[in-house]
């Protein structure tokens, strides 16, 4: 089994529907956000273009953040999907200097609210409990979700549907089928990291 996502660049709108339901979902701390999606725009004037490239942890089947972490902090799951122990993880941010797709995060001190005069309201206090300060946090394509047979908020929340996800895996799943019938391919193959998220292109 091989947990992972396509996404379909034809369907990217730049929404940012995902940067958000991932926020919420995961009560990521301000600064902090597991899905991104930065904006390039294409051509030349007049006939220029914005196009969008959704990022998250890439969850590699090759992780060199696996390879660096002297404790044994970060791991690969039997689903597939690479996770952080943060009872086991010391801070020393090796994991953050070899991922190649600046994936990770860092909690240097106990973050602000993001209502700096208000002070931190009911869900912000009760969130962080799963942000603790001096160790490393990543995207794990919501496992608190997954377990329970629920799509990552990241995919549920997507008005077109530009995110699918699946066990790759299975040449039965959707994903997989994607992936061989679309020309899937991943980011930065040249790094042997193998990722788990596939892009469609346009």
């Amino acid at each position: 089994m091989r947990n992972g996502m396509v996404i379909d660049l034809r369907r990217c709108i730049g929404c940012n529907a995902c940067t958000l339901a991932c926020k919420q979902e995961n009560g990521t701390p301000p600064g902090v956000e597991y899905c991104k999606v930065p904006a390039y725009e294409r051509g030349e004037y007049p006939n220029t273009r914005f196009e969008y490239l959704p990022l998250l942890c890439m969850h590699c089947a090759e992780p060199p953040c696996e390879e660096v972490c002297p404790t044994g902090a970060t791991y690969i799951r039997e689903d597939g999907v690479v996770d952080v122990d943060t009872d086991k993880c010391i801070g020393c941010r090796y994991c953050m200097a070899a991922c190649p797709y600046d994936a990770r995060y860092f909690n240097f001190t106990e973050a602000q609210g993001y209502f700096e005069d208000q002070g931190k309201n009911a869900y912000e206090r009760k969130m962080e409990e799963d942000h603790p300060v001096g160790v490393v946090q990543k995207c794990d394509l919501c496992y608190q979700r997954t377990e329970e047979g629920k799509q990552p908020a990241c995919v549920a929340a997507c008005p077109p549907s530009a995110r699918i996800f699946g066990d790759l895996d299975d040449p039965k799943s959707e994903a997989a089928k994607l992936v061989a019938n679309r020309n899937g391919y991943q980011l930065h193959p040249e790094t042997g990291t193998d990722p788990s998220v596939f892009y469609l292109p346009e």
